[in-house]
């Protein structure tokens, strides 16, 4: 077992998130690098990027101290596992992509088995089976060397910039108020985006 997290923070994750699996597993090592090379939010001020939108994410949000609602954990819907950290106070960062090389065979496995498993199709040997390498994969992510786990490099976008209070309008179609960098002009009307899409559509 990794012993960078005690027992019981990882016990907290688990919880926090509702369940243990690879992915989450995946979320707390790259934590670990985080917190290795950056330190934890609570020393400085930490911004974490997640291309991804699996279970991992809730561990970075956990464990380094970034969140959606401060604003220094960002989401892009890239489908990647990738992850990229700063430090605001000098801007040194990393970017980390999960090593497509590392436990190849057994995720392959793990894939194929997981496709059986949630279509219905699977039989009761391959639930097993699915499983039990669920399991190995999670051990394997946790007990990992990180620099075989992780392919990093410098980080390929900007640091965001750090949260701001804006100004809030109302859409002049449902009245509701929203966010001044959220809006949309049509037809000489200040709109939200939900309505702006209604309006908007040529089909």
């Amino acid at each position: 077992m990794n012993n960078f997290f005690s027992p019981e923070t990882i016990k907290r994750v688990i919880e926090f998130h509702g369940h243990q699996c690879p992915g989450l597993a995946v979320g707390i090592r790259a934590s670990e690098l985080c917190l290795n090379k950056l330190g934890h939010n609570k020393d400085s001020s930490l911004v974490a990027i997640c291309e991804t939108d699996m279970c991992g994410v809730d561990a970075i949000q956990f464990l380094t101290g970034c969140s959606v609602g401060k604003g220094n954990l960002l989401f892009k819907d890239h489908g990647k596992m990738v992850f990229t950290f700063f430090r605001r106070e000098d801007g040194e960062g990393f970017r980390a992509l999960l090593n497509p090389d590392f436990l190849e065979k057994n995720r392959a496995k793990m894939n194929r088995l997981m496709e059986v498993s949630s279509n219905g199709t699977a039989t009761d040997e391959e639930e097993k089976q699915c499983t039990a390498v669920r399991s190995e994969v999670e051990t394997q992510y946790l007990e990992a060397d990180l620099e075989e786990m992780f392919i990093l490099d410098k980080p390929q976008i900007n640091m965001p910039r750090p949260a701001q209070i804006l100004q809030s309008l109302n859409c002049e179609i449902c009245g509701e108020k929203l966010m001044e960098s959220r809006s949309r002009r049509f037809s000489g009307q200040t709109l939200c985006i939900p309505c702006f899409t209604k309006v908007e559509q040529k089909i």
